[in-house]
């Protein structure tokens, strides 16, 4: 179940691609199979996704156990901000950790 909370992390207006933007954070779980990191292959169960837009179009996400404080790279990662912008992007991201299967970055279609 995705929260949707900020965690302590404030809200930002969700333009795509903007310098200095806010990232966006969710606590998921992780759906059969987990997710793909870079840094230590899968992993699963209660996780935390972070999504940040950087100034050159590219959005970076970074997974971790929850409550841990080490992050990681998710497979994928940095990928083209769609035209949806930040907070779509980070959604689809969102969805695609739940269902598990390994999951990385999913592919933006214009």
């Amino acid at each position: 179940m995705t929260n949707h909370q900020p965690d302590h992390t404030p809200q930002p207006d969700h333009g795509g691609g903007q310098e200095g933007s806010v990232p966006l954070t969710d606590h998921v779980k992780a759906g059969p199979g987990g997710a793909m990191t870079d840094e230590v292959g899968v992993i699963t169960g209660d996780v935390t996704l972070r999504t940040e837009a950087g100034p050159d179009g590219m959005a970076t996400v970074r997974i971790q156990y929850t409550g841990a404080e080490e992050w990681y790279t998710l497979t994928g990662s940095p990928a083209p901000l769609p035209p949806g912008g930040l907070a779509a992007f980070h959604g689809h991201v969102a969805e695609a950790v739940k269902a598990g299967g390994a999951a990385e970055v999913p592919a933006t279609t214009s």
